[in-house]
């Protein structure tokens, strides 16, 4: 017997999902997108290959936090000169770019390799309700 190893398609078909992230947590959604955007839902999986699809997120910036996560938690960012270490807290970050939590979570949970910026390319974040993916026909995934 042989083993069959999944080769990259070009030609691969991909779905769109579309998810709707109003009072959803957003450790848990996160991973849930990290999933289909890698392609571990499908039985093709192989971890070499970018066979994941694409993923609408509705109402991105209606997602709840638990505990004292909005104050607590800090994102960083550094300048590369000394003392350029900026600290932003997950509440402040929320004001400025609704969204960027999200993608940050969802982007630490991908592969750190080429296939990254792919994978990360085809989430599809929209702050509300209307979005203009309607001619891909996404599914809609309740989570």
């Amino acid at each position: 017997m042989k083993t069959i190893m999944p080769k990259q398609i070009e030609t691969a078909e991909r779905k769109w999902y579309i998810i709707d992230a109003s009072w959803l947590t957003l450790w848990r959604l996160s991973t849930k997108l990290a999933i289909i955007l890698k392609g571990k839902n499908k039985v093709s999986y192989s971890g070499h290959v970018d066979n994941g699809d694409y993923v609408v997120v509705i109402n991105a910036d209606k997602f709840k936090v638990t505990g004292k996560k909005m104050t607590d938690k800090n994102y960083y960012t550094h300048s590369g000169y000394l003392g350029g270490l900026k600290t932003t807290a997950l509440e402040d970050l929320l004001k400025k770019k609704p969204t960027k939590a999200l993608e940050h979570a969802v982007s630490g949970m991908l592969p750190k390799n080429k296939l990254r910026s792919s994978m990360i390319s085809r989430l599809k974040l929209v702050t509300g309700t209307e979005h203009q993916y309607t001619a891909q026909k996404p599914q809609t995934i309740t989570l």
